[in-house]
Order: C-alpha cells, then structure tokens, then sequence
C-alpha cells in the first residue's frame, strides 16, 4: 500500500464501543441466502482485530516481541438471535472488559439496524507461538485502558 492509498475503514469508535461495518456478500450465505452461522465468527473476529488495531494494539507489532505473542480465543459463547440474508449491513460492535494476567475478556454484538442478529462472549489469551499463555504485555493493557468498559 503506499503512501496515498486509501485505508480500508477499520470502523469507529463510540465511546467503549468499537463499530465496525461488515456487508453480507454471497460467499457469506448457504444455499438459501442466509448467513452460515460459522461465518458469524468471522465477522466477530475481524471486529475484534480492528478494535484492537484502532486502540494502538496490532497483531504485527504482538508477533514482533521477544518472545512473539499473539492471541487465540480460549473461550466463546455464541447465542444466534436473528438471521442475516445475502446483502444485509451488518455492524460488528466490540467492547473490551478485562484485561488480567493472560486474558482479555470481550464483550460483542452484531446488529442490523437496532436488531441484535448475534450476541457473544469471548475470552481471549496472550499465547507465545507454542502456544501457552503469556501475561498481557504492559502497553496493551495501556492502549486499552481508555476502551475498556465500566
């Protein structure tokens, strides 16, 4: 990307909450035009990395320390509240709770409009690249301090 290359929107912040539009396209669908619910976690995910990335914390800059760190998902519950269909704006809304030791816990929603379409509870773990926990380095607990919720 160079310099003058437009950055793709990594959405907004509103307060504690990260808002980051998504667009239901037709590899997101079964056959009948509805979103596969494993796809749901995709669109979590992507929320859950541009928050992370917009409040100063990205995962190249993880994978860079000594030992390199990155985050896996521990812990997810998932309820399913509404379909979302071929073309629907979706709006991934992420917010971070705490952040202790290894962990991140996060809170996240996507809506259609003020419709909740999935609600999810996600634990997520520092980890080295073999994979076991390692404490939250003190400058993402820094960077997101200001995005944590009450």
């Amino acid at each position: 990307m160079t310099e003058d290359a437009p950055v793709p929107d990594a959405g907004s912040w509103s307060g504690a909450v990260h808002r980051l539009p998504v667009r239901v396209y037709y590899e997101d669908t079964d056959f009948t035009g509805v979103v596969y619910y494993a796809n749901y976690l995709k669109f979590l995910e992507r929320g859950r990395t541009d928050a992370l990335r917009s409040a100063g914390v990205s995962h190249a800059e993880l994978l860079g320390l000594d030992p390199p760190l990155g985050f896996a998902v521990r812990k997810i519950t998932v309820t399913y509240a509404a379909p979302a269909r071929i073309d629907d704006a979706l709006v991934v809304e992420t917010r971070f709770g705490a952040a202790k030791g290894a962990r991140l816990a996060i809170a996240q929603r996507v809506v259609r409009g003020d419709e909740l379409v999935v609600e999810a509870e996600v634990e997520a773990a520092c980890i080295d690249l073999d994979g076991r926990p390692r404490r939250l380095p003190g400058f993402v607990a820094e960077r997101l301090a200001a995005f944590i919720a009450p």
